[in-house]
Parts: C-alpha cells; structure tokens; sequence
C-alpha cells in the first residue's frame, strides 16, 4: 500500500512538474513580448528581459497608425463573416444528420469528413483558378469562402456528436404540438447546443485569426488584408523601429488571447459535453 502511495505521489509531481514547464514555455516568451512592446531601441538591447525604465505607450499608437489598426478591422471582418458563415450551415448540416434518417445518411457524412483529408494546401492551385473565374479573387469573400468550407467538416462532426447524445424528447414533443423542423432548430436545438457552438466558434475564431496562407495568396491588396499578413509587411515601414514593430504583434495576439480566457469554461464544456451520454 505504502509503495503504491509514494508511486501515485511521484506521478502526481511529475505531472505537476510537467505543467508548470510547459505554462513557463508558453508565458515566458509572451512576457517578453508585451514588456518588449514598450521599450526603445537602444533599452531593447540593453535590457532585452528586464522592464522597462520608460514605459512608451507611443509604440502602440504607432503600430495603429502606420497600418495595425487597418489589419485589425479586416481580421475582425473575415474572422466574423466566416465564423458565423460556417457555424450557420455546419450547425443545420449536423441537425439533419443526427436527426433524419434517410438513404445514404451515412455516405453524406463520410463525404463532409473526407474534406478533414483535403490539405489546404493541395487545393491552393484549384481554389487560385475557381476565385479568378468567380471575379472575387483580392476581396473579402476570397478568404471567407476557402475559410469556410475548410472549417465546415470538423464543425459539422464536433456538433453532430453533441446532437447525437442529446435527449430527442423535447424535439419530438415539439413535433406533436406542431412544431415545424425550422422552428425546433431555430427556437429548440440550437439553445441547447449553446456550449458545443461557443467550443465551435471559439476554435473557428483562432484559426481564422491567425490564417496566413490563403491570405497571401489570395489577396494582392494591402488595404484588404488581414493582421497576421498585414504584421509581415510592416517589418519594412518600421524596420528600424523593433518597439512598435513587437507592439503590433501584442495588439494581434491580445485579441484572441482575452477571448479564449473569458470563454475557457464553456469551450471546456462543449468539448467534454459530447462524450456524456444524455
């Protein structure tokens, strides 16, 4: 029992042990980031770790102005657009899998998991050709649509699984009092898939945020681009100026870091709640 015990214990510290290297990885280099972001040049280099003597809010007004706060409303743009875009039809495809039976049910559904096969990049060329012929090749919708239909399968298959574990006692009643399949979508089946689409569209938000591909090769114009291409093409306006140039990078980061913090608990949630049986 004893030897047991002292085991369970050393298991114990080592995965603490682990967890704290791996939480000093990540908030080290984010610490030196942000304290960066407000340091001049000449302290940069002489005090690249330490804080700064002056603190130059400066940077940051600078970064806005010479072109973060322009990447900032396209992010801001194409990150919603798409999100809700591809939360839309993931969430009514994934209805009608988990709560129609029909012919073929199970084929339609290998064929949305067969896009989580197709490598973005593989498709880059095909989707070049398909934007140009459709005209909206350096807008808004070139980012949006290759978004969205790359985000639609692993969405639909993480909301299918929370629908398939969810009571269908509701919905039937709703049925009976002649309920129409819109309004039990709508007004009943989506309510309570509230914490399986924060997790959706919390993971959807990250990626598109942080897209940088398609972003570069699908866009020309740098009046349109998004913050993490915008932030490469500021490294030649603000060359020599490292400060405001880190400074841009925290405005970029911030974002999505506050938004996963303040909704940790129910992306938590939504990931553990399909694997409950209801």
């Amino acid at each position: 029992m004893k030897t047991t015990s002292v085991k369970a214990k050393a298991l114990h510290a080592l995965i603490w042990i682990f967890l704290i290297l791996m939480a000093v990885i990540i908030i080290v280099p984010f610490y030196w980031m942000v304290v960066t972001g407000f340091k001049g040049n000449a302290e940069l280099y002489n005090n690249p770790v330490g804080l700064p003597q002056e603190w130059k809010f400066e940077n940051f007004i600078t970064a806005w102005k010479v072109g973060v706060g322009r990447f900032f409303g396209n992010s801001l743009l194409v990150t919603l657009s798409s999100t809700f875009l591809s939360l839309s039809l993931s969430s009514a495809c994934a209805f009608g899998l988990s709560r129609f039976q029909f012919k073929g049910r199970n084929v339609l559904f290998m064929i949305v998991l067969a896009g989580l096969l197709l490598a973005p990049q593989v498709a880059i060329v095909p989707l070049y050709r398909i934007l140009s012929a459709l005209g909206i090749y350096n807008t808004y919708l070139a980012m949006i649509v290759p978004y969205v239909a790359f985000n639609i399968p692993f969405t639909t298959f993480l909301i299918r699984a929370y629908l398939l574990d969810f009571p269908k006692d509701i919905e039937e009643a709703a049925v009976i009092d002649g309920c129409t399949t819109f309004r039990i979508f709508t007004q009943i089946t989506l309510p309570v898939s509230k914490p399986i689409l924060a997790s959706a569209a919390l993971l959807a938000v990250m990626n598109f945020w942080n897209e940088f591909m398609m972003a570069m090769i699908f866009t020309s114009d740098n009046s349109i681009r998004t913050i993490p291409l915008g932030l490469s093409t500021l490294k030649g306006t603000l060359s020599t100026d490292w400060g405001s140039m880190i400074a841009g990078l925290v405005l970029a980061a911030v974002p999505v870091i506050v938004l996963f913090i303040t909704f940790q608990k129910q992306f938590v949630r939504g990931m553990t709640a399909g694997g409950v049986k209801g």
